[in-house]
């Protein structure tokens, strides 16, 4: 599929470009029914409420933070090592359009609320992770900044985040993911936080996560893996 877009577009095409003409593309319901050892996917629905006043102030801010914790098959992926895995994280969530605004003349005006995610890079601990990811987001950043390893992903943090649908992926060896386990969810500044005169700034709101894992290699037991470990609850951190 991926090259026939290319070929249309005349293989000189970003993933960019191909998103704006083929948005990210038609589902498979093969592929969506079928199921293999060497590929597993985690789905997680949950409620965020983005923002929320000050303690005894009238002023919105950036309120909750959401961090999975994944079961991961770290000893295995370890032990495959430069074999080649995809990971891929989509993101979706439904927004508020603002009426009667224009959303190119102030982007804080038409989307009520704007959810990111984030992955901790290779190596970078929890405590660091969530560190950097709380300082970035209570500085009220529109992205998370500092070392948040954007050149690995595919599409990149610009281009993903248009809309109210992410998806990005990651191409790389089974060993650089084995601790690349730790998601966040965060809130980026909308008309709900904006506009406080229309009393939503409390609103709550539902997304869905969706994180998948896969490799070309038959023999490599991932969902079997993963299956064992998963008898132990996903956990959540919410700050």
């Amino acid at each position: 599929m991926l090259n026939q877009m290319n070929v249309q577009q005349g293989n000189r095409t970003s993933f960019r470009n191909l998103l704006k003409v083929f948005g990210f593309g038609v589902p498979q319901l093969d592929r969506a029914l079928y199921s293999q050892e060497s590929a597993f996917t985690f789905i997680a629905q949950e409620t965020i409420q983005p923002f929320n006043y000050k303690e005894g102030s009238s002023q919105a801010e950036t309120n909750e933070i959401h961090f999975f914790n994944l079961p991961w098959p770290a000893d295995l992926l370890l032990g495959m090592g430069q074999m080649p895995v995809k990971l891929r994280i989509t993101l979706s969530y439904f927004i508020e359009p603002g009426a009667g605004e224009i959303g190119w003349k102030d982007k804080y005006r038409y989307q009520s609320h704007g959810l990111r995610f984030d992955l901790n890079n290779v190596g970078e601990r929890e405590d660091d992770f969530r560190r950097r990811v709380n300082i970035a987001a209570r500085e009220e950043n529109e992205e998370v900044a500092g070392n948040a390893g954007s050149n690995r992903w595919s599409i990149g943090t610009n281009s993903r985040s248009n809309g109210s649908i992410h998806s990005d992926f990651w191409d790389g060896t089974a060993a650089d993911l084995a601790t690349c386990n730790h998601i966040a969810v965060y809130p980026v500044i909308g008309w709900w936080r904006e506009r406080k005169h229309l009393g939503k700034v409390e609103n709550r709101t539902r997304y869905s996560l969706i994180i998948s894992l896969d490799t070309p290699a038959q023999d490599v037991q991932l969902y079997t893996t993963v299956k064992n470990i998963i008898e132990v609850p996903i956990e959540i951190k919410t700050t």
